[in-house]
């Protein structure tokens, strides 16, 4: 057993502890494109639209190039950090390397109420989907969250290689489905009638304007900064990447490539959609700002009902393809908190045959589900849905603008602390890129709590955290485990204490 000033205690474990826990390297770089890409096309599918009821068109648009702007600042820090830090552990290990293990876990919880609730928002809106194309009664949604999960935790568990085939055919798909929508939309489209035809009515709220050619800022800039956190939703999840980085064949020279591929694929359709979706006729921003299947309404407004369940099906690709990444995702970050000890070791063992993450994914699901069960029977089917969708969705951007501002923390500290370990990549945008991500997150972090949608959420998250950190505290410091990204961290404190 080993001790460290940070006040935790670490111990070796033999060769058999990380045997039970191996993983295998397979993602070249459009895999790992098609893992970043996939994780966020959802957003640009459902839960962005929202934004519209409290900005306007004008104000999606520019709260849209913000984030945008935050998210490259992001991006360029963690494709610089990644190839550096090649380990699974991701944001946690960044941290830890720059700040400790304190540092290490505070992001890595962060990071877990992103990854454990994003799935439950997403199968909210595959479920609103499946039931508008089927007629299925909304009451019955509990079944087909359940059925989601089951289908896309069997395909991630059942072989790496097989869970990055699909990943890269739905992402393709997903964005192929996009550009058809956006094709479709271009000769139909009347901007001015549909896009602004939000007002701001006499209580401040969003009001329709029947003839539409209403302002582009209805609510100001202050419409702007409240519409920051459903912007958020066009990118959230790229910075899962680096969570495959024992999974990648050569992460130093494919990671940074994945990652800004992405971002750069992500953009463009990014301002496609809010672009196109609320100006094709007979849909409109207003309607859109309360809709939970926005390509949908796109679709059936351009072609009718009579092909809503073919439409339907293919607007479903999109959240079918951020679900599974994500799934993908949960169970990566659990397992390298477990393996490194700050969370029990039992939820890093891998399957014997497929050496994937099973133990973790099943967890993560399981806790998602109930969480999802738990709203859904104590405010019954019809508002519980509702409040799944929104208050859900605000706790995952809480916890991911918490890890972005650890994020960029950690991407400054670690220029400063070890500026001469190796770095395949730097990032372009540097120092003051990072400290743009951290003020933007903050921001962001201020208007969500203005949210009346957040304050029903953001106290089970800090009831979360309480319980992790007591855990942690208490039993979860003194079995930390040498994993790799805790060797790496303490070597290089070592060394950076000897210059």
């Amino acid at each position: 057993m080993e001790s460290s000033s940070a006040g935790v205690s670490y111990k070796k474990a033999d060769a058999s502890y990380f045997e039970k826990r191996g993983l295998s390297r397979y993602a070249g770089v459009w895999s790992l494109w098609a893992l970043g890409v996939g994780a966020v096309i959802s957003g640009h599918f459902s839960g962005w639209n929202f934004g519209f009821a409290t900005g306007g068109w004008g104000g999606m648009l520019v709260a849209g190039i913000i984030i945008a702007i935050m998210y490259l600042g992001l991006t360029f820090s963690i494709a610089e950090m990644s190839p550096a830090l090649p380990h699974t552990g991701a944001a946690y290990s960044f941290a830890r390397t720059a700040m400790g293990p304190w540092g290490g876990f505070i992001t890595g919880l962060c990071e877990n109420v992103e990854y454990v609730l994003t799935p439950a928002v997403i199968v909210t809106f595959i479920t609103a989907y499946v039931n508008s194309i089927f007629g299925f009664d909304p009451a019955y949604s509990p079944l087909i969250w359940i059925v989601f999960y089951l289908i896309f935790l069997g395909l991630n568990v059942f072989g790496l290689e097989l869970s990055f085939k699909v990943t890269l055919v739905i992402t393709v798909i997903s964005l192929a489905v996009l550009v058809f929508f956006w094709i479709s939309a271009i000769p139909s489209m009347d901007f001015s009638r549909w896009a602004l035809n939000v007002g701001a009515g006499p209580d401040g709220a969003a009001m329709e304007l029947p003839e539409g050619n209403g302002e582009w800022f209805p609510f100001g800039f202050s419409g702007v900064l409240a519409t920051l956190p459903f912007a958020v939703w066009l990118f959230l999840a790229i910075e899962q990447l680096p969570l495959a980085a024992e999974e990648s064949v050569d992460p130093k020279r494919d990671m940074p490539k994945g990652i800004i591929l992405g971002i750069i694929t992500l953009m463009i359709s990014a301002f496609m959609i809010v672009l196109l979706n609320p100006a094709v006729p007979g849909v409109g921003s207003f309607h859109l700002g309360s809709s939970l299947e926005p390509l949908l309404d796109g679709f059936r407004a351009i072609y009718g009902d009579s092909g809503v369940v073919l439409l339907g099906l293919v607007a479903l690709t999109g959240l079918i393809a951020s679900f599974h990444t994500i799934l993908y995702a949960q169970g990566r970050q659990i397992y390298s908190l477990s393996r490194a000890g700050y969370f029990p070791t039992g939820l890093s063992v891998t399957h014997s045959t497929y050496k994937t993450p099973y133990v973790a994914m099943i967890t993560g699901s399981v806790v998602g589900l109930a969480v999802m069960l738990t709203i859904w029977f104590a405010l019954g089917a019809e508002q519980g849905g509702s409040v799944i969708g929104s208050v859900l969705l605000n706790m995952a951007v809480f916890g991911a603008m918490f890890s972005y501002i650890m994020q960029g923390i950690s991407f400054i500290i670690l220029r400063k602390k070890l500026p001469n370990i190796e770095r395949p990549f730097r990032s372009p945008l540097g120092i003051p890129g990072a400290v743009l991500t951290i003020i933007i997150a903050v921001v962001t972090l201020i208007y969500q709590v203005q949210d009346p949608n957040f304050s029903k959420g953001v106290l089970w998250v800090a009831i979360w955290f309480a319980i992790a950190i007591a855990y942690f505290a208490v039993v979860g410091r003194h079995r930390l485990i040498l994993s790799p990204e805790e060797e790496f961290a303490m070597e290089h404190k070592q060394a950076a204490s000897l210059v």
